[in-house]
């Protein structure tokens, strides 16, 4: 069984003592590929970094996380458009829009937000999108993009409903849950995970953060833990964790191009 883990922060400082080994956990458990995921152009580099030191296992995502812009200096984008040429990066992100925390101006947001969307454009890469409380602002901000054709990411750890789940179907995105479908409170998650097509299905832990059931209260995560909810999304759907397995891989590998 192969897992894909798209959307893990293994530069965080949290693994600074044992990184080598949160990896080596993984690959154990089956996480045979992993997307480490940038929110500066600091943390961005440092993705790609060890993206090259385990070749077979890991490729980076280079991007400024919405709650990092208001930080941001003028040549911080120019450094993501850098580093994006790295052959071992593989998507754009994590990029979109907070309305939950107020560390950002939201225009300010949506500016860093559009250069992102037309960087992956430009090059082909896919989108990392995150979403808290801005289901809304982040359709507005992509549908003018949609004229120029389908557009190819990820909404990562999804959390909004079904109407918008399928609007960003439509607009020809995958949609990624992590550890919060495992939580006893997560049912509207779960019904929303039911419903996704299976060609548009991903799963993450968006390590450190978001430890599943039964590991929920041990920090931080790591991509070890993916078997877990990989597990909760097979139940849900009805299919064994094996065809899970198989079916996310698959996906992940298509969208990457790895």
């Amino acid at each position: 069984m192969k897992l894909f883990d798209t959307h893990a922060h293994l530069d965080n400082e949290q693994f600074d003592e044992d990184r080598d080994g949160v990896i080596e956990r993984a690959i154990a458990a089956g996480v045979q590929r992993m997307c480490v995921v940038g929110c500066t152009p600091e943390s961005s580099l440092a993705g790609c970094d060890l993206a090259a030191r385990y070749p077979d296992n890991l490729r980076a995502s280079v991007g400024i996380q919405p709650n990092y812009v208001a930080a941001a200096m003028p040549p911080w984008m120019d450094e993501i458009i850098e580093l994006s040429k790295r052959p071992e990066v593989i998507a754009i992100g994590e990029t979109g829009l907070d309305c939950y925390w107020q560390d950002s101006p939201l225009d300010i947001q949506r500016d860093y937000f559009d250069q992102h969307i037309q960087l992956s454009i430009d090059t082909g890469k896919p989108l990392i999108i995150h979403m808290r409380e801005s289901g809304e602002e982040i359709r507005q901000a992509l549908a003018p993009f949609t004229k120029q054709g389908p557009l190819r990411g990820i909404m990562h750890s999804f959390t909004g409903d079904i109407a918008l789940a399928e609007t960003f179907l439509e607009f020809g995105l995958h949609i990624s849950f992590a550890g919060m479908l495992t939580y006893r409170k997560s049912i509207e998650l779960r019904h929303v995970a039911a419903r996704i097509p299976e060609n548009r299905l991903l799963i993450e832990t968006d390590s450190p953060y978001l430890s599943p059931e039964p590991h929920r209260a041990k920090r931080p995560n790591e991509p070890a833990r993916l078997v877990h909810t990989a597990a909760c999304l097979a139940e849900t759907r009805g299919i064994t964790i094996e065809q899970l397995a198989e079916i996310t891989f698959r996906n992940a590998n298509l969208l990457f191009g790895w």
